[in-house]
């Protein structure tokens, strides 16, 4: 906690005051453009990856950046989502994998997850991403994969399907590699390309 600490020290001492107009304005407008869906790995930063500001996206992390399909019930998933695209008006989402993903390399290599009910529970939303992997234990394929099924469970969201319709929102589907900071997009027109030179 002392680090932590010392980190609020820092942004109050060093960033806040140069930053002060943005906070002053970020105080009663909250208008992102873009929801970042990413996994909840400490290595991913959306922010840092798109070099954003304060207040541009609105992120939701999850562990295996996964989006459960729509269903009944209170879900904070769906909850997120639907204030985002409905009530903030996003144009954009992007669903963000990456290498080294905890949640996959426990899927593609079978670990025992027994001892985590719950992470066992939750990664059930990735079956459709297992299922479209054909190599087992290939982390890296399965990472695509599950980028691709999560935006085919986001396009299940009453809102995201009302805003696709209306052509108001965009659904992009990235991978980002965190040995060398490139990110891949998914499904680009003309194919996969990187994002990064």
């Amino acid at each position: 906690m002392a680090v932590l600490a010392e980190g609020v020290t820092r942004f109050q001492r060093d960033v806040f005051p140069a930053k002060a107009d943005l906070f002053a304005r970020l105080a009663t407008d909250h208008t992102p453009r873009t929801v970042f869906i990413g996994c909840s790995d400490a290595r991913v930063v959306p922010e840092l990856i798109t070099a954003s500001e304060p207040g541009e996206l609105f992120v939701i992390r999850t562990a295996g950046n996964l989006v459960p399909a729509y269903g009944p019930g209170a879900d904070g998933v769906a909850a997120s989502i639907e204030y985002a695209v409905a009530v903030l008006g996003v144009s954009d989402i992007v669903v963000c994998g990456h290498s080294a993903c905890g949640a996959m390399t426990a899927l593609a290599e079978g670990h025992d997850l027994s001892g985590a009910p719950a992470v066992a529970d939750w990664l059930r939303h990735a079956d459709a991403s297992r299922a479209r992997t054909t190599t087992v234990g290939a982390v890296d394929a399965l990472v695509s994969e599950n980028v691709l099924a999560q935006l085919a469970n986001l396009a299940t969201h009453p809102s995201v399907a009302r805003a696709r319709a209306r052509k108001t929102v965009a659904l992009h589907g990235w991978v980002f590699d965190i040995a060398t900071g490139r990110v891949e997009a998914l499904n680009a027109p003309g194919g996969n390309r990187a994002l990064t030179a």
